[in-house]
């Protein structure tokens, strides 16, 4: 890669710059958004961007989500930034408004604009970015609410692994005594080497039970697009179920790769949407089916409810000391918790609280993100 090209505009012309680079990639199948965009601006800013190579670097590690990405990058990258050929279809003016981008660095240009001044227009392009991954969804118009829905697809929840009783014939961590015996007798009593086993590694089981009540009912669609994000990163190991007056497994649902399609599917198999809340009776329910057999044990269990219990909340306090001794880690999210003023002093909370590993907030995206590295590394 070449390193001599220098930047020879202001930083207004970097932003509109970057914005429609953005918007070539997108149209290539990247998915660029607007957040990604505002990364992209602060990483330039960071660096200097003085050359090419620097540029590249920023937007490469900013504007790309994935392995598939890279060569459809590197293509564009070679029409906007370096006027060369490209392989895939260039956009319609590539580079038009800053030719070659020969992109100099964010200090003073020809005119002796300061520094600072360059900065200041860069950092509140992506102002507006930071605003809305705090904002509360509950709050958000319906454009905002779309572009939270595509940051929410680009989350992808991961839980850790665990060691299982079972071993296998590989590792060092204990002698396989039969094997290396077998062996020497296969070899007529000649010294060998030993045969070592070592316990198993599975990937530990996330399970999500979604409030999907009235009094959740803001916050129902964006928990929902959290959990196809989860399911679409482990399809084996997360299981989904929606808890109101009763219990829906809707994992099969969520396993539509289209999040806006499988929303609209789970949608359809939950009778009890927008309803009452029962979650004494969903989580009892959850425990006699799937949890006591095995779904629940040693995994990572997430409730997501404000905890507005209709029911009764000492069996509700009854099934999460139950759900306590089968999990690994149990985590509460409630969106309440993000607002000031909030308590855990509804019925419900009061009685799931002795039993909760972890109790944060859930009403935005940047929660969100939050819950995400909690399951990491939980």
């Amino acid at each position: 890669m070449s390193q001599t090209a220098t930047l020879p505009v202001a930083a207004r012309d970097v932003v509109a710059a970057v914005a429609a680079f953005a918007g070539a990639l997108r149209r290539a199948g990247i998915a660029a958004d607007r957040l990604r965009v505002a990364s992209a601006l602060e990483a330039l800013v960071e660096v200097g961007a003085t050359q090419t190579e620097d540029v590249y670097w920023a937007l490469r590690l900013t504007l790309c989500g994935e392995p598939d990405d890279l060569p459809k990058f590197d293509a564009l990258f070679d029409v906007w930034f370096r006027g060369r050929p490209a392989p895939v279809r260039a956009p319609s003016r590539p580079a038009a408004a800053v030719p070659a981008m020969q992109l100099r660095a964010l200090g003073n240009d020809a005119r002796g604009h300061d520094r600072q001044e360059d900065e200041d227009v860069l950092k509140a392009a992506a102002s507006d970015t930071e605003v809305l991954r705090a904002h509360d969804i509950g709050a958000l118009t319906a454009e905002e609410r779309d572009e939270v829905n595509r940051m929410i697809a680009l989350l992808a929840p991961r839980v850790g692994s665990r060691r299982t009783l079972r071993m296998a014939r590989r590792g060092s961590e204990r002698v396989d005594v039969g094997r290396t015996v077998r062996q020497l007798l296969r070899d007529g009593g000649e010294p060998g080497s030993l045969r070592y086993r070592s316990r198993r590694i599975k990937p530990r089981r996330l399970v999500l039970l979604l409030d999907v009540s009235g009094s959740m009912s803001p916050y129902a669609d964006p928990l929902l697009r959290f959990a196809h994000a989860a399911v679409r990163v482990a399809p084996f190991t997360t299981e989904v179920f929606t808890i109101g007056t009763r219990l829906t497994r809707v994992t099969r649902q969520l396993r539509l790769r289209d999040p806006d399609v499988a929303l609209r599917a789970a949608g359809a198999a939950v009778p009890d949407w927008s309803g009452g809340t029962r979650i004494g009776e969903a989580l009892r329910a959850f425990l006699d089916l799937w949890g006591q057999r095995g779904t629940a044990r040693r995994a990572i269990v997430v409730i997501a409810s404000d905890g507005w219990e209709r029911g009764d909340a000492s069996l509700l306090g009854e099934q999460m000391q139950r759900l306590a001794r089968l999990a690994h880690t149990v985590v509460w999210v409630n969106p309440h918790k993000g607002k000031a003023g909030f308590a855990p002093s509804t019925a419900g909370m009061t009685a799931a609280l002795p039993f909760l590993d972890e109790l944060i907030a859930g009403h935005s995206y940047a929660a969100l993100r939050n819950l995400a590295e909690v399951i990491a590394h939980a």
